[in-house]
């Protein structure tokens, strides 16, 4: 039976890179396997899915304009699995209509995608898949300055410091966000002096 999965964490967890492994193994099982990723997301090249552990793959887009069943269903050959990542950008909207495709469709939905913003607020998507995923699991990795699980998204200015109110979406990698800890996203003078 089809489901509606949503695999979170904090940036820099391996969710591109499971995302990559997932469709490797399912493609070599002779399954057909869609990957989708956000539009917005553009560090590196638009309809790629990269892991900063180096490696790729090719992807179709969305934006908040994308109706995600319509985009499934229009394939040529219909998919058993499909795979998106940054799913924090999806609307509620589109996290029902992966509902359809797994529900009606039968295709298997994997969402990945962070549960929280830098300032730990609920994305939309986010928000939408907490309450319509069949399955929800998180992906660990530790805090960037001690050995806690990194449950928090902290982002930085130009100059290294902390940043704590702002636009919701501001895109960047590592030289922007780091995984965190509770305690370390509160102590503002604990990174201070990490990044001294």
């Amino acid at each position: 039976m089809a489901k509606l999965f949503f695999y979170y964490s904090t940036m820099a967890a391996g969710k591109s890179m499971e995302i990559i492994k997932v469709a490797y193994n399912y493609e070599v099982q002779g399954k057909k396997v869609v990957a989708i990723t956000s539009k917005l997301d553009n560090r590196y090249e638009s309809g790629k899915i990269w892991s900063r552990a180096g490696f790729e793959m090719d992807a179709y887009t969305f934006d908040v304009h994308t109706d995600m069943k319509d985009l499934v269903l229009s394939m040529e050959t219909r998919p058993t699995s499909v795979l998106i990542d940054e799913a924090q950008f999806l609307n509620k909207k589109q996290v029902i209509e992966l509902t359809d495709l797994a529900d009606d469709y039968h295709i298997t939905v994997m969402c990945y995608g962070l549960k929280n913003d830098s300032f730990n607020n609920l994305f939309e998507g986010s928000e939408s898949l907490l309450i319509y995923a069949d399955n929800i699991k998180e992906l660990k990795t530790e805090c960037w300055f001690c050995h806690k699980k990194a449950t928090m998204v902290l982002r930085f200015d130009e100059e290294g410091y902390p940043v704590y109110e702002g636009a919701q979406i501001e895109i960047g990698g590592n030289e922007k966000y780091l995984p965190v800890c509770r305690t370390c996203y509160k102590s503002v003078e604990h990174i201070n002096q990490n990044n001294a």
